[in-house]
């Protein structure tokens, strides 16, 4: 069968196997043709399923007009969540802030736009400090209580990102598939399934245009504006993957720009330089008479000090992992450390599932091999500073140890259910 025959027939078996299914609606492409595939199969099957719409309240109005449509046509057959919640959200475009909140309530005369009339704003399990992702893991748990063995699917594609790829596909200690089926993962109560994992960019217009669905329009606008097809984005502004992009606001709705501007910290200097080396992008340079750990300092006692610390606190974390612990790395890329003499401790055997050896060495200035990105250097540092990179992603980063605990809290609140 063709990835279009393969996504009715996994969505078909979510409606058969659970007794709710809901789809995450961005309002973006993947989201999009993902819904219509959802109410064709409900529909063929009788069922009524759920809407879940995460509202980040800056956005371009093309996207907001066309999630109200959508939302407005399938309301009579499907339950509509319109989450208007003002959790925090990451942001790389401020050196002075790490995350902002969408319909903060002291904030409303800077709002990008109205709170839209059927908004859902109290839900049980929200916590002021509870991030985006929190929410929407928690929102699922929440339906469970109610609608019974839940399933929400996610529009994501393996061909975006290697972290799309892994997350439907690799499992890890706390996430495993659903009866064995690779297009799916579980992870507390709620099942989570990727029917469009392994369709391409093009499957996505092919899938448009031969059905007549609605689209987001916008992404007609980033054609004319010459915008490459697989870089369009319609996500939030404020994230690293947005930078390159932030400045099409500016041609596109300069009224919706204009309010960014005064939303969010930094967001001019992103739409800016965003996707040039004054963001950390492309080939970054530094003075010539520093080294890279001492522009690293430099860059350093430029930041606020809480933002400062942050980062200080990531750099003490890996220079003890990879001393002590040591970072996985191939026979290829080690025989290329050691042909270049960096001075390391190749150990034997490690905890971790893979194929690699363990590595203990110190932190380099920097280092031109094809394998950059795994190799502790003060070169990959700068480039985190440079592009607000708060949590570090670059550095390889993941949840810090507050984060980790929040998470197994909420596992162990929720195993029993």
């Amino acid at each position: 069968m063709n990835v279009f025959e393969a996504a009715q027939e996994r969505i078909a078996y979510c409606l058969r196997e659970f007794d709710y299914v809901y789809v995450s609606f961005s309002g973006g492409k993947d989201s999009g043709v993902l819904l219509e595939l959802t109410a064709m199969e409900a529909a063929k099957q009788g069922k009524r399923w759920g809407i879940y719409h995460m509202d980040y309240e800056a956005q371009y109005n093309l996207t907001t007009d066309y999630v109200q449509q959508t939302l407005d046509r399938y309301q009579d057959r499907a339950d509509i969540y319109h989450i208007c919640v003002p959790f925090k959200v990451t942001t790389c475009t401020s050196m002075f802030q790490s995350y902002w909140r969408p319909w903060q309530s002291d904030l409303r005369e800077l709002w990008v736009r109205p709170m839209p009339e059927r908004a859902m704003t109290d839900f049980p399990f929200y916590r002021p400090n509870q991030w985006d992702y929190d929410f929407q893991r928690e929102f699922g748990e929440w339906l469970c209580q109610t609608k019974g063995r839940v399933c929400c699917l996610v529009g994501i594609r393996a061909e975006e990102s290697l972290n799309r790829w892994r997350t439907a596909f690799a499992e890890s200690d706390n996430r495993r598939h659903y009866h064995g089926k690779q297009w799916t993962t579980v992870q507390g109560s709620c099942v989570n399934a990727y029917p469009i994992i392994d369709w391409l960019l093009e499957d996505v217009w092919t899938a448009n245009a031969r059905n007549g669905w609605q689209y987001n329009h916008l992404y007609d606008l980033m054609y004319l504006a010459g915008v490459p097809v697989h870089k369009m984005r319609v996500a939030s502004p404020f994230l690293s993957e947005g930078q390159e992009t932030l400045r099409l606001y500016q041609v596109i709705e300069p009224d919706t720009w204009g309010r960014l501007v005064g939303r969010v910290n930094g967001v001019n200097f992103a739409g800016l330089y965003g996707g040039t080396t004054a963001m950390g992008w492309k080939n970054i340079t530094k003075p010539a008479h520093f080294t890279w750990k001492q522009y690293m300092y430099f860059l350093l006692d430029t930041l606020p000090e809480e933002t400062r610390q942050n980062y200080l606190a990531k750099l003490a974390v890996s220079m003890k992992f990879w001393k002590e612990r040591g970072g996985c790395l191939s026979d290829e890329v080690i025989a290329e450390l050691q042909a270049a003499g960096v001075p390391m401790e190749v150990l034997t055997g490690t905890n971790y599932k893979t194929d690699k050896r363990p590595v203990r060495m110190d932190y380099l200035d920097d280092i031109d091999i094809r394998a950059f990105k795994e190799i502790p250097t003060y070169k990959r540092m700068c480039i985190c500073i440079i592009k607000n990179d708060h949590l570090c992603k670059y550095m390889g980063f993941s949840l810090t140890k507050d984060e980790m605990n929040r998470r197994k809290a909420i596992q162990d609140k929720y195993k029993d259910l």
